[in-house]
This record gives C-alpha cells, sequence and structure tokens, in this order.
C-alpha cells in the first residue's frame, strides 16, 4: 500500500495551495477533453482528491467514480456543493477495484508518479483496463521528466522561487525517482513538505498501456491538444482499450 502524503496536515489547505490549478482557464480545457471521451458514459477518476476535476464534469452531465488513498482529501471534495453526486472508493489506485465499468478512466496533475514504483504503474495500467467498457479510453496527464535541464552533476532543479513559495525536484536518475520538495512561508516561517515520486517516460507509459491490452490513440502536450514535440514539457496522452 503506498504511503499517505495528502492527509489531515495537507488536505486542508490543498486547494488554496494549488489555487493556479482551480481556474477556468486550467480546468475548462480538461473537462472538456474528458466529457468528450466519456460520451454517454461514465468516468472514472485515479486520485479524485477534492475533487478539481470530478466536480465540474459531474456537473458537465457524466457520471463519475473517484479512487482514493486519502480519507482527507476526500472529506474536503465531500464538503463541496454536487459532491452527493460522485462515488468515491477508498484505497490505492493502482489495486483498487470498483464494481462498475467505465467510458473514460484519467490520472492527471503527475498523479501517475504518485506511485513510486514501476510494478505499481504497471499494476494501475493493467487496473484501468478491467475497469474500461470495450473502446473505453485511459488519460493521463503527467510531466516529461526533466532531466535534459540537468548539469553534470547536478541532482537539484528548482521549479518553484517567489519571495513566499520555493519548490524544488530532486533526481535519482539511477533509481528513476523523484523527491519534490515544497517550502512555504507562513507567519514568518518555512513550512516545509517532501513527497517521494517515480517519474516516467512517455515511450514506458505505451509499453505499460500494451502490457494492459491498450493502445496509444493520441499524445497532446496539453488538454486544447496542441502538439507534442521534443520541447514539450508534459503531455495529455489517451489510450485506448480495442473493441
Amino acid at each position: 500500500m503506498p504511503e499517505d502524503h495528502f492527509g489531515e496536515d495537507v488536505a486542508p489547505r490543498y486547494d488554496e495551495r494549488s489555487a493556479e490549478m482551480f481556474g477556468a482557464e486550467v480546468v475548462d480545457p480538461v473537462v472538456d477533453l474528458l466529457a468528450e471521451l466519456a460520451g454517454d458514459g461514465a468516468a472514472l477518476e485515479l486520485g479524485i482528491g477534492t475533487g478539481r476535476i470530478a466536480l465540474p464534469l459531474s456537473k458537465r452531465g457524466v457520471p463519475v467514480h473517484g479512487i482514493d488513498l486519502s480519507e482527507a482529501m476526500v472529506a474536503q471534495l465531500h464538503a463541496k456543493p454536487g459532491a452527493d453526486r460522485i462515488g468515491v472508493t477508498i484505497g490505492d489506485f493502482a489495486t483498487t477495484r470498483v464494481d462498475a465499468t467505465f467510458s473514460v478512466a484519467y490520472l492527471v496533475f503527475n498523479t501517475i508518479n504518485n506511485l513510486t514504483t514501476q510494478d505499481e504503474q504497471v499494476a494501475c495500467f493493467e487496473n484501468v483496463a478491467a475497469h474500461l467498457d470495450q473502446g473505453g479510453t485511459f488519460v493521463i496527464e503527467v510531466g516529461v521528466p526533466g532531466i535534459r535541464w540537468l548539469p553534470p552533476g547536478e541532482t537539484v532543479r528548482p521549479f518553484t522561487v517567489t519571495p513566499t513559495r520555493l519548490g524544488f525536484d530532486e533526481y535519482d536518475v539511477a533509481r528513476q525517482g523523484l523527491v519534490s520538495h515544497h517550502y512555504w512561508l507562513e507567519d514568518g516561517a518555512f513550512e516545509e513538505r517532501s513527497i517521494p515520486f517515480r517519474y516516467v517516460w512517455p515511450a514506458e507509459l505505451d509499453l505499460m498501456a500494451r502490457i494492459a491490452g491498450m493502445r496509444l490513440r493520441e499524445r497532446w502536450s496539453g488538454w486544447r491538444r496542441e502538439p507534442f514535440t521534443s520541447e514539450s514539457t508534459k503531455h495529455v496522452s489517451v489510450w485506448e482499450l480495442p473493441g
């Protein structure tokens, strides 16, 4: 069972600290694409969290069910309007099963990296395949590993540097590991949180999909279907379970 890094010390302030991800300009393109892929069917969100995507997707008329390890994050979701329309199962999304099938399953905002071994990531694809209708799709949004920007001998790369917030990714290239260090200045003192991840390459994800019986259908550099290129820093990939 993966460790829960989003407990009571994180969940109450998660939305506030990730406020830039909750704006309509960020959320609407995600919901547009997922609603299109869901069609007349249902959607399964892995790592549903506080409902950033699930709530507006449900509001579009798409039935949504979520899986999440953190009871504290789900409690924040349940406190929001419209949450009564969304079912949630508490558990590890790599292995937890739901007694239903779905037209689309999705993992957004780098959440696949919360599974810190290759075996867990493969198991996630297999779990998704077991939940998909024939012809259903699996969508992942995740960053392209940033090691090409690491100078020789360096292991740390900043991703946020402001007067009130610092963020650094610490790479372990040999293990394909990553620890993301976050620091917030509040009441004159810095609060720190470090989360382990396993970064994963696009081609590696494609192989995981093939192991689970899926095939790549689309890959873009963003939710507005921008072309994926060698300079893309993230990708939105869609795999399909053949009918």
